[in-house]
């Protein structure tokens, strides 16, 4: 059984869906923010599932964004749970703080090279400096690998990563159960922004960056090829039902888009 669970965040994009995975290890994918009262409402879903904080042996991290990751250092060492992540986000997470300057500096040098003003760039990173506490570092214990497997005792996950809206963003497709935990690759109110950011990889090149749109309709149209999924869990909103029809609607808005540019 998989419960949805959703949680307050401070953010525009509102409540971040967790969901708790009942299996052998008692599974939670995402967490919400770094905040108490993410926390107690965590704790009293959990209570009303029959379950605690201390039971979880598994916390599964879909990406590196503060709304889905800020709790995972108190939950682990509460629990004494693993925590699964992609194996590129393991080193940024370990070193949150340092990959979050690191991640700052490169945006600023990208907004100067395009013009940005000075105050702008300052207030902007003023803004992101001021957002750090909703995350928070954390130990990754189980890599996870695009293509590779997650297996728990009744599922067995097929893990996939899809850059885009943040480099690191990674679905898991039950394919039994033709169920995908989609995070926020595909949300079915809004298009996810695809956020410019630092690669996890190699030098960060502001004269080089990121084609983070083309990387993420990449994405899209990897994801759209899939078969075996008749529904998507995704991070933020109702569960998708054809995934298909909502991609090609989101690669038509794009294209609209560039015909108006």
């Amino acid at each position: 059984m998989i419960h949805t669970i959703p949680i307050p965040t401070p953010f525009a994009v509102g409540r971040v869906n967790t969901y708790l995975i009942e299996d052998d290890p008692l599974t939670l994918v995402d967490t919400g923010p770094n905040s108490g009262k993410a926390l107690d409402e965590l704790e009293q879903a959990l209570t009303a599932l029959g379950h605690r904080v201390e039971d979880l042996g598994l916390i599964v991290v879909t990406h590196q964004h503060m709304d889905h990751l800020g709790l995972v250092s108190i939950l682990q060492r509460r629990s004494g749970a693993d925590v699964a992540a992609l194996d590129l986000l393991a080193p940024w997470l370990a070193d949150y703080a340092r990959s979050m300057e690191a991640d700052d500096e490169f945006s600023t040098q990208v907004m100067a090279r395009h013009g940005i003003p000075e105050d702008v760039r300052y207030a902007l990173r003023a803004v992101s400096h001021s957002f750090r506490g909703w995350g928070a570092a954390a130990q990754v214990t189980r890599e996870l690998h695009d293509g590779g497997e997650l297996a728990l005792r009744d599922r067995t996950f097929r893990v996939w990563h899809r850059p885009g809206h943040s480099p690191s963003d990674t679905v898991l497709h039950d394919e039994a159960a033709q169920m995908l935990i989609g995070g926020d690759h595909l949300i079915k109110h809004v298009s996810s922004n695809p956020l410019l950011a630092r690669p996890l990889t190699g030098e960060a090149s502001v004269e080089d960056r990121p084609r983070a749109l083309m990387t993420y309709l990449e994405s899209l149209r990897a994801t759209r090829a899939m078969d075996g999924i008749a529904q998507v869990l995704p991070g933020h909103g109702e569960p998708i039902d054809d995934h298909v029809a909502l991609v090609d609607e989101r690669l038509r808005l794009h294209e609209r888009r560039a015909r108006k540019v």
